[in-house]
């Protein structure tokens, strides 16, 4: 594999964005500011100094899952309220905190578009520090998921606008499937049950492995199952740059894996490492398996990044984003296969 920096598709998607209206059209939203992933809390001073500070801190910037080396879910960004202006307002992402004797309704909510488009904001409201800190505690798990999927959404939003047709083209009409990445990724190998298309430059490379193979058995959706076959995939179709190299799944690690529905089909989602043997590269990695009812078969897509000596965390996310706009070409049809399985349970 080539060492491949940042499409440019890439620096300007943050700002390629849709202006919303609100009420009669008279306003119209500024479009968001920032870097992908800063998310600013709204906050005095004493309270970030302090144990509701550390808790924000340890919660919003804890390590992103399954990179090689730490780097936080989110950058955060403390502003204290005298200077939260439209300079901040217009941020991505914003936790506004109000710890006051005078609040006189506690509790959290979640806002879309208050100041700019697409934005996210939570505001969480408590009388005293340790009201606060109950609520963040009992809410944390759905604030990050919150501004997860903003984040998400943003990159998906942009992919539905400017996509690479060929590779689009090919996946429906040999793969039964559809998938939209930016323009610039190329199509690198084709067999039958496998595409690899990728996009490179001299810094980075982006790149997803799609393949499928038949559904036998519960035990598909395990991880010793996909391991497997994702190793046994990898090592055959994906060479490394030296001889007698080439792509697997590092295994000192434990991978990280949890079951869903993905599109209303049965679905796993699958975190780790992957590794170069007998060569020295390496990175993260995203996978989403999926089962196509309709045909009795299962639909993989393996993403990953390489970048050495730079961050990965929002590389892996930009090619999250891509997988995960994965449809069948025959959902109708899995609609009412996983409507009549759910009516029989």
């Amino acid at each position: 594999m080539k060492r491949a920096i940042l499409h440019p598709f890439f620096l300007f998607i943050a700002i390629a964005i849709l202006q919303s209206c609100s009420n009669n059209g008279q306003v119209i939203h500024k479009n968001i500011t920032g870097k992908s992933g800063e998310l600013v809390v709204v906050i005095s001073k004493e309270s970030w100094a302090g144990p509701t500070g550390k808790l924000i801190r340890e919660t919003l910037a804890q390590p992103h899952v399954g990179l090689p080396q730490d780097e936080p879910i989110f950058d955060v960004i403390d502003v204290p309220h005298s200077a939260f202006k439209d300079i901040f307002k217009s941020t991505r992402n914003i936790l506004q905190t109000s710890i006051s004797v005078n609040v006189k309704t506690e509790g959290i909510t979640f806002t879309d578009d208050v100041w700019a488009y697409p934005q996210a904001t939570v505001q969480i409201k408590a009388k005293t520090a340790k009201k606060f800190e109950e609520i963040f505690k009992e809410n944390s798990g759905k604030i990050i998921s919150y501004f997860i999927a903003a984040e998400k959404e943003r990159l998906t939003m942009n992919y539905k606008k400017f996509y690479e047709k060929g590779v689009y083209n090919v996946l429906h009409k040999d793969f039964g499937v559809t998938m939209k990445v930016p323009p610039g990724f190329a199509i690198v190998e084709q067999k039958k049950d496998f595409i690899w298309y990728k996009y490179e430059t001299p810094a980075i490379s982006q790149g997803i492995i799609l393949y499928t193979f038949p559904y036998v058995s519960d035990s598909t959706f395990s991880v010793n199952y996909l391991l497997d076959i994702q190793d046994k995939i990898l090592k055959e179709n994906v060479p490394g740059a030296i001889k007698n190299s080439y792509m697997a799944t590092e295994k000192r690690f434990d991978q990280t894996f949890n079951i869903f529905e993905h599109n209303g089909n049965y679905a796993s989602e699958m975190r780790g490492l992957w590794r170069v043997e007998n060569d020295f590269m390496g990175g993260p990695y995203i996978s989403l398996a999926e089962l196509d009812a309709t045909n009795q078969r299962v639909v993989v897509a393996f993403g990953y990044v390489y970048a050495p000596s730079k961050d990965k965390r929002n590389f892996i996310q930009q090619v999250e984003a891509m997988i995960y706009s994965l449809e069948m070409n025959e959902q109708p049809k899995n609609d009412k296969i996983n409507s009549q399985v759910k009516m029989g349970n």
